[in-house]
């Protein structure tokens, strides 16, 4: 059996009680970073009394994980096996999806504990009102994958959830200007931690704030969805809509896989 548990992405007290049991009884941990879950576990023992495992320890991530399953995979559905990432909730932007992928390929039990996340807990933070987002993760680090994942993430109609290094920050809002000064950010540093801030604005007046600020800790960033002032019409409207054959037909052709002249058959047709 694995358990994939989310751990505390600032807060240690953000640990629930059914974790901690997990915690105890586990026989093998697979970490991100193992020397970040035995610091953890260690915390946990000190300050709320849990027991610390009799485990074995071992980190699994982008590099390793097949080699890991090779090695474990033998043994992964008779032991008490944990999956943790460093902080928040495990295979979101981390590489625990492997092992999912493993589990449900060769049938083995396991389950996913609800709990932190910086995605959700920022977006709650946040205020915009719309209950539709996208998650990026991290966008590329430089070059034109930077630059094309930032435009989607700019211009594709939803509220949009990122994560970004705060070596990165400084540069993510001078490019956000260049691409539309005016769009609302919303900025969360060190989520559920002792300095967690929250920023909200424009991305001009965000870059401008930024410039006496000392950039440290780990940030969410939300951007606001362009407001569209074109009203498009659905595939229905356009067959409703009281036009001569031909250029009705034009339109719906766009908005399906049929021809123009298809289109204009099936229409004087009725």
């Amino acid at each position: 059996m694995i358990t994939f548990i989310p751990t505390p992405i600032g807060n240690p007290q953000d640990i629930t009680i059914r974790a901690i049991k997990l915690f105890e009884k586990a026989e093998l941990f697979f970490c991100e970073d193992t020397r970040q879950t035995k610091r953890l576990l260690r915390l946990l023992e000190e300050r709320f009394g849990m027991m610390y495992p009799n485990a074995e320890f071992h980190s699994f991530n982008e590099h390793n994980g097949k080699e890991r399953l090779e090695q474990f995979g033998a043994v992964l559905d008779a032991k008490e096996v944990v999956y943790v990432s460093d902080a928040g909730m495990p295979v979101i932007s981390d590489p625990g999806q492997i092992l999912v992928a493993y589990c449900q390929e060769n049938d083995i039990k396991y389950d996913v504990l609800p709990g932190a996340s910086a995605v959700t807990t920022a977006y709650a933070a946040s205020g915009f009102e719309e209950g539709k987002f996208l998650f990026f993760g991290f966008l590329p680090h430089k070059g034109s994958d930077r630059s094309s994942a930032l435009s989607e993430a700019m211009n594709n109609g939803y509220n949009t959830v990122l994560y970004e290094a705060p070596h990165r920050l400084e540069k993510f809002l001078k490019e956000a200007v260049a691409l539309d000064a005016g769009r609302e950010l919303f900025l969360a540093k060190e989520i559920s931690k002792k300095f967690q801030t929250y920023f909200k604005g424009t991305a001009q007046e965000l870059d401008e704030k930024f410039r006496n600020i000392t950039i440290r800790g780990e940030w969410v960033v939300i951007i606001r969805a362009k407001k569209s002032t074109e009203k498009s019409l659905s595939f229905d409207e356009v067959l409703q809509l009281d036009l001569p054959p031909k250029p009705k037909a034009k339109l719906l052709a766009k908005l399906s896989d049929k021809s123009v002249k298809e289109w204009y058959q099936e229409l004087i047709k009725n």
